[in-house]
């Protein structure tokens, strides 16, 4: 019998997305256990060895829309989505906890909630391992983005370091504005009037969100990822990886509707040119090279089409 496993990460932290993870083992993989009681090392290897050897999907659920849906609601649409990505069969979903998050879906039936599976069950322990590295690593890409608040220590969750830093630094757009200690602060904030460049700081959020989302995808087609947001004075270059010998340069284009790769005309192709040649003159790469474009839209940050240009 093939079993789905379905866990979740990020439910109670002030900060960062919500992630729930699902997996299918084809064949065993070694030391599986729930995610909280293995070192960061081991985590790290153990997901490596998932991304390698298993099918998983993850769902996201960024603080804004968990803000707006509600604990109960995102966990459903994460761990929809998360299913939605699997390419394999299986007869049994085990999800870890006490809450079915596909009931009312077609896998009801065989869907089956169990308390502490995260540590029984192999394949709950690999989508629990899966989706805690990938939410740790969305946290820590963070850190040059929102300085100061020590996303790489504690990853959104309700530390002392984190408390005092928003006291020193206000909440920031990955705050849970309707979590308790979150809201509460705003609470005590004096009125003010909304800044003019709020938009073009979401538009800046939306933007690394889906570069994260990208990069993730991409390791999970086994492209070992190289550097993200590689830049100089005179350009920059979203996610270099590499695969079977190749590097790609791959740019990422984020918008609401289906039309983010429209805005890679031949000026940009040409900066994306040079910006590729620079990184090679300025590193030890001597393989073949190709430039990309991914393109993620939507609320629900899908990756709606990937290009080799």
């Amino acid at each position: 019998m093939a079993i789905l496993g379905i866990d979740e990460v990020g439910r109670g932290p002030w900060a960062g997305p919500l992630v729930v993870g699902a997996c299918l083992l084809p064949e065993s993989i070694e030391g599986l256990t729930d995610s909280k009681k293995l070192s960061v090392k081991k985590r790290e290897l153990l997901a490596e060895e998932i991304r390698q050897h298993a099918v998983f999907g993850l769902g996201w659920i960024s603080a804004q829309e968990l803000d707006r849906l509600g604990l109960t609601e995102s966990l459903c649409k994460a761990a929809r989505e998360a299913v939605s990505q699997i390419k394999g069969e299986f007869d049994q979903v085990i999800i870890d906890g006490t809450i079915n998050f596909l009931r009312g879906t077609k896998y009801e039936n065989i869907s089956q909630v169990v308390p502490k599976a995260d540590f029984l069950v192999p394949e709950v322990s690999a989508a629990s391992i899966i989706a805690k590295v990938s939410r740790d690593h969305y946290m820590y890409e963070l850190t040059d983005k929102y300085p100061g608040y020590g996303f790489e220590s504690h990853v959104g969750y309700g530390t002392a370091a984190h408390k005092k830093a928003i006291e020193e630094l206000g909440i920031c757009e990955e705050h849970r504005k309707s979590f308790k200690p979150i809201a509460q602060f705003i609470a005590k904030q004096p009125t003010t009037k909304p800044k003019r460049k709020a938009k073009a700081k979401q538009t800046v959020d939306a933007g690394a969100r889906a570069e994260a989302i990208v990069a993730e995808a991409l390791r999970r087609k086994n492209h070992s990822i190289i550097a993200r947001n590689w830049k100089t004075k005179y350009c920059e270059i979203d996610i270099v990886s590499s695969f079977e010998g190749v590097v790609y340069f791959t740019e990422v284009k984020y918008s609401k509707n289906s039309s983010g790769l429209d805005r890679i005309d031949n000026k940009k192709l040409e900066q994306m040119k040079f910006a590729a040649e620079a990184y090679i003159a300025s590193s030890s790469v001597k393989c073949g090279v190709k430039l990309a474009a991914a393109e993620v839209s939507g609320e629900d940050f899908r990756i709606t089409r990937f290009l080799v240009l």
